[in-house]
């Protein structure tokens, strides 16, 4: 990143570090990768910088939201343990790599979101209404919310959201299973010590 006051200036600098790199160096430049833009619709490493504050680029949340989709996958004939698993490990690697933005609000927005695809993927595991109703009383919930939710003709995105499910697979229930919170990973590498 080479930061000028101008745009005439950048242009200016990306044609003379250009010519330097490819005829001293003989280096290859990638055209794509270098380009002159605002700092705010910069991307370096993933980051982009706006008002000052170190920020995730789009790209990067695109990303991370695609492997979190596939890793929550609601037809992936694996077990919820495994899934869980793999699912943690992946946020938690993601987390200590990208943790350093200015993000707090975006990563508990983004943990709701990866609770209720979790949630998803259990009510889709237990397939059958009666095993739904079972697993649901099982887990605190009262028999007629039980048998209201496993008998919906909701999906199982719209039934993830009801009452019924998030009281029977709440937080404290999915870290029991494994499930990783990046709010408290963002927390741990901005306030290591406690």
């Amino acid at each position: 990143i080479i930061l000028v006051k101008s745009k005439r200036a950048g242009i200016r600098v990306l044609a003379s570090v250009t010519r330097f790199l490819e005829t001293q160096l003989k280096l290859l430049v990638n055209t794509d990768k270098s380009q002159v833009v605002k700092s705010t619709q910069s991307k370096f490493l993933g980051f982009t910088f706006k008002r000052g504050l170190i920020k995730w680029h789009d790209k990067t949340l695109y990303k991370f939201k695609r492997q979190v989709r596939i890793l929550t996958n609601r037809n992936w004939g694996v077990s919820m343990h495994y899934q869980l698993f793999k699912l943690s490990q992946y946020l938690r690697g993601w987390i200590n790599y990208y943790g350093i933005a200015n993000a707090y609000q975006q990563c508990v927005d983004l943990d709701h979101w990866i609770r209720r695809r979790v949630r998803m993927c259990y009510w889709r595991q237990w397939r059958k209404p009666r095993t739904k109703v079972r697993n649901l009383m099982k887990r605190g919930v009262h028999v007629q919310a039980a048998v209201a939710c496993g008998i919906t003709s909701k999906g199982p995105w719209r039934s993830s959201k009801t009452p019924g499910i998030q009281q029977a697979l709440n937080l404290n229930y999915l870290k029991s299973e494994g499930s990783y919170s990046l709010r408290d990973g963002w927390i741990k590498v901005h306030y290591p010590n406690g």
